[in-house]
């Protein structure tokens, strides 16, 4: 069952935010990276390639958690907790925009000369938690 992002929060991941996924290593320990992110409806999605650890991770245990806390509102938080797929079809895709929203940057070259295989993980809510203190 999917658990919708609040309307309030929706600009945390429209916007070029920094986040957080978490994942959970085979000796049951979290593990943490940081991500860029964008919102496709209510879920979650952002890009990583074969092999990494946070893709091994998911692949074994796809429960995780994104947040996003942004920097120019310190006490404003939001915790998207849930299950991800993933999958290659338009990895590529989704990393050049990515990289156009946060780099300004057409395409994303740090995979170029390399054999990585990007993918696209998509995270849908099962919890949420959006914080915003009163202004």
């Amino acid at each position: 069952m999917s658990i919708e992002i609040p309307a309030a929060a929706h600009h945390l991941l429209d916007d070029p935010n920094f986040a957080a996924v978490a994942t959970i290593q085979p000796s049951g320990q979290p593990q943490l990276s940081v991500i860029w992110v964008k919102r496709d409806g209510n879920d979650v999605l952002f890009s990583t390639t074969v092999g990494r650890r946070k893709q091994r991770n998911l692949a074994r245990d796809p429960r995780c958690t994104v947040m996003i806390n942004p920097p120019d509102a310190p006490y404003s938080y939001l915790e998207v907790r849930g299950t991800v797929t993933m999958t290659e079809t338009d990895g590529r895709a989704l990393i050049d925009e990515l990289a156009q929203a946060y780099l300004g940057i057409d395409r994303y070259v740090a995979d170029d000369g390399t054999d990585n295989v990007r993918v696209v993980v998509r995270l849908t809510p099962e919890r949420v938690v959006f914080h915003q203190p009163p202004r």
